[in-house]
């Protein structure tokens, strides 16, 4: 739907993380990029070389690493693709029915990194300024 914005991320489960974590917030969101994008590199490679075994462990770590920060849709993807890559070894398949969500997941991983970084930001405008307009949306205003 034109205007929306997918909720990627439970702000109530993010504000609990960045309370409990303290000052180190910033540092372990850092890791959560780094790892992050680790994650989807081996996932992805894995993929194309059709390796399910090489999928379980990225994709169990993003799951892991996104549900600290309230990424759940991030989560239950990166677990959608952890179990049936298990299923797959399991069933010594290749894992090509998870091409369609290997293709989703990074997409899907920097728009949750941009929702993060909006609302984690040190200078994100918390509310409007005296003197200052608020900024406006297209189409209203």
């Amino acid at each position: 739907m034109a205007g929306e914005t997918l909720a990627l991320v439970d702000w109530d489960v993010f504000s609990r993380a960045r309370t409990e974590l303290g000052a180190g917030f910033i540092r372990i969101l850092g890791y959560f990029r780094e790892d992050g994008v680790k994650s989807i590199q081996a996932i992805e490679e894995a993929m194309r070389a059709r390796n399910a075994t090489a999928l379980v462990i990225p994709a169990h770590t993003l799951k892991g690493e996104s549900l600290q920060f309230g990424a759940e849709p991030l989560a239950a993807l990166s677990e959608h693709i952890e179990k049936v890559a298990r299923r797959c070894v399991e069933t010594r398949q290749a894992p090509d029915e998870l091409i369609p969500d290997v293709v989703r997941l990074r997409p899907m991983f920097e728009e949750t990194l941009a929702q993060i970084d909006r609302e984690a930001s040190p200078l994100m405008q918390r509310r409007p300024s005296f003197g200052r307009r608020p900024p406006t949306v297209f189409g209203q205003g």
